[in-house]
This record gives C-alpha cells, sequence and structure tokens, in this order.
C-alpha cells in the first residue's frame, strides 16, 4: 500500500514538471513573436513619413513688406537687431521680445521675433500677417512687414517715439530721457524734464484708444483685441495713442463672439465674466477693459491692486472706482499730479460715468466702443 502511494506521488510530481517545463516553452515562443512584432512596427512607423511637416528648417524662407518703400530680408533684420542683443530690447509684448532697429538704407522700426510655437504653421501666420497688414487707422500701430527662417518668425513694425501709456502714468523714477517701454513699437521718450500727463493729454489718449477700438470693432469682420491695457498703448510725439500687441487679438464672424477654451487679457482688465467661466471672446470684454483704462488712466492707479475706501474698507479697484462715483467723489478720485487748475468738474464727473458704464458687470449694459466715441467727442466740446 505505502508503495502504491509513492509512486503516485512521484507520478503526480513527474506529470507536474512536465506541464510546467511546456508552459515556459509557450511563454517563450510568444515573447518571442511578440518582441519580433513590435520591433517590425517601429520600422514601419519610422518610414511612415509621406508628407513632412510644411515647417522645417529649409522648408520656408521668406519675406514680405506691406510697405511699397521698406524692402526687408531676414539677413538685413539679423544685421540691424546685432543678431538680436538683448541691448536692443525695447519691451516684452505677447509672444516674444521687441528690439528697436535700424534697416539698412530705411526707417527706424520695431521688430518682433515671436516665440516659436507663437503660430502652429507658416500658412496660419501668413494669413494672419495678411490680414492685420489690410487693418489700417491712425491709432493702431502699424504692422510693415514680417520675414520666415525656418521656425523662426519676425514681425516689423513702424516705431512709436514716447513709449508707452503705462511707464507715462506709473513711473516716475525715469526722466524722459531713458527708454522704458514694455511692449512691440515701443521707442525712446523724448529727452527732458517729464512731466505728469495733463487732464487735457489723458483725455486726448483715451479718445485715441477708443476711435482704434471703434474702427476694429465695425469691421466686416470685427477683431477683438483681448489685451487692452497702458502698456499695450503707445505714444508718439504728438501723444496721439496707437493700439498695439494684437498677439492675442481674435477676429470674429456676425455673431459678434469667438469660442475660446482659454482665457486671455491681464489681470485687472479682464471682465468679470471670465471668472464665470465664460471665455467666448467679445467686443463687450474689448468695452470692460477699456474702461478699466479709462479709470486708471484717469486716477493713476493701477487695476490690479486693491483699494482702501475712506482708509478702512478694502475692496476691489473697479468696486472702489463705482462706490466713489456713487458717492459724488469724482474730484477725489483724479490722480492727485494733475493741476486741479481749470479743471471743469461737470467734464469730470461725465467722464466717470462713460468709464463706469463701460465696467458694467453686466456684458450687455456696457455701451458699444461708437457710442463710448460719440460720448467722449461730446465730452470735450
Amino acid at each position: 500500500m505505502a508503495v502504491r502511494s509513492l509512486e503516485a506521488v512521484i507520478a503526480a510530481m513527474v506529470s507536474f514538471f512536465v506541464f510546467t517545463v511546456l508552459l515556459a516553452i509557450v511563454f517563450l515562443v510568444c515573447k518571442s513573436r511578440k518582441s519580433k512584432s513590435r520591433s517590425s512596427g517601429r520600422t514601419t512607423r519610422s518610414r511612415a513619413i509621406p508628407n513632412p511637416p510644411l515647417l522645417t528648417s529649409v522648408a520656408v524662407d521668406e519675406s514680405a513688406s506691406f510697405d511699397p518703400s521698406l524692402r526687408v530680408s531676414m539677413n538685413e533684420i539679423i544685421e540691424a537687431t546685432k543678431s538680436f542683443s538683448p541691448d536692443l530690447i525695447v519691451g516684452d509684448g505677447s509672444f516674444g521680445f521687441v528690439y528697436k532697429a535700424q534697416l539698412p538704407n530705411g526707417p527706424l522700426v520695431a521688430i518682433k521675433k515671436l516665440d516659436p510655437d507663437a503660430f502652429q504653421g507658416f500658412r496660419e501666420f501668413r494669413a494672419e500677417m495678411e490680414t492685420l497688414s489690410k487693418v489700417q487707422h491712425k491709432n493702431l500701430v502699424r504692422i510693415l512687414g514680417y520675414c520666415v527662417s525656418g521656425s523662426d518668425r519676425i514681425l516689423i513694425y513702424e516705431f512709436i517715439e514716447r513709449g508707452n501709456l503705462d511707464f507715462w502714468l506709473h513711473d516716475y523714477s525715469s526722466s524722459t530721457s531713458s527708454s522704458s517701454s514694455t511692449t512691440e513699437g515701443g521707442g525712446d521718450n523724448v529727452s527732458g524734464l517729464r512731466l505728469p500727463l495733463s487732464w487735457e493729454t489723458r483725455n486726448k489718449i483715451i479718445r485715441g484708444v477708443a476711435n482704434g477700438l471703434c474702427y476694429l470693432h465695425g469691421l466686416d469682420k470685427p477683431i477683438i483685441h483681448r489685451d487692452i491695457k497702458a502698456s499695450n498703448v503707445l505714444l508718439d510725439s504728438e501723444f496721439e495713442a496707437h493700439i498695439s500687441d494684437f498677439g492675442l487679438a481674435r477676429m470674429i464672424d456676425s455673431s459678434h463672439s469667438h469660442v475660446s477654451t482659454q482665457f486671455a487679457g491681464t489681470m485687472g482688465y479682464m471682465p468679470p465674466e471670465y471668472k464665470e467661466g465664460l471665455t467666448a471672446a467679445t467686443v463687450k470684454a474689448d468695452v470692460y477693459s477699456f474702461g478699466v483704462l479709462m479709470l486708471e488712466t484717469a486716477t493713476g492707479k493701477r487695476p490690479n491692486l486693491p483699494q482702501k475706501y475712506d482708509g478702512q474698507e478694502i475692496m476691489g479697484w473697479v468696486e472702489w472706482a463705482r462706490k466713489m462715483v456713487d458717492n459724488n467723489r469724482q474730484m477725489e478720485m483724479v490722480d492727485q499730479n494733475i493741476s486741479r487748475q481749470g479743471l471743469d468738474e461737470a467734464r469730470v464727473k461725465e467722464y466717470f460715468r462713460i468709464a463706469c458704464m463701460c465696467v458694467d458687470e453686466m456684458s450687455k449694459k456696457r455701451p458699444t466702443m461708437s457710442d463710448v466715441v460719440q460720448l467722449l467727442k461730446q465730452n470735450s466740446k
């Protein structure tokens, strides 16, 4: 009986051993085939590039000028910027640095070197540039041309002498002999002692920005700027405003909206509907940013900083402005650096009334830019 039991155990062990060996052989065979299949797949995919990307180091090399008197090439751009020397940087606009450059046998220009991923493809870039080249208004910075070489994309803008509005409103540590622009087209400031902008000059600047936005919004296919702010408003020798930096601009259809999954703009200037998750670009969003710019220009206060009401209650900047207006304290809101001599209180109050209309919490209640232009015009008479 014991002998039979031992034989049974040995037989079971042998059977288990044989079964295990067979399983191991099957596993190794399958693994070998799978490995070969993967290797074969990698070889096939590495060869399958029938249509290489349009934009490669040699696929695109193009220059275009939108000004008949201007001829540009990438070599001339490199020479004019001294190989994009940091010493010539005059600003940091959307998607790239801006350089001041004197073109050979040409004008003084602002050159923007876009980040490599600013545009997805060359065709999209060229179409965008051709569209913007047709957008011409005295209160918009004019694009003069572009250059493309491989993945490098260069924009050429007119050069604006006095730099940007942000500098003139907030940077009191510098004289007008310094270069302090922060966006494309920014320029050196006229030498001499820099004085605070007068109320009349600030109104002139605001009317210029309003006219530029009204033009953009009134096109057959309206263009939304999406980043109206003081540093994107450049001032020429006569303090005429020029809207700059169209890196975030979008063209919209007849529905007057542009679907976007990302927020666009700058903190302090963005409309309240963005906080509610509404990311569609609309003309009314530009109106809100313009209203913030109106308040900033008149008060000299930065819109991204909270304010104290009567030295105690801390509130949002726009909320503070509304409360001051509601309590008939407009004259207190005016920048302390502005001379009160000859300041017309009625016009000051109307100015702030228009600004508060533009920053209404409800986008539908905000006026159109054409309405704003008319209101500002009437208030300047």
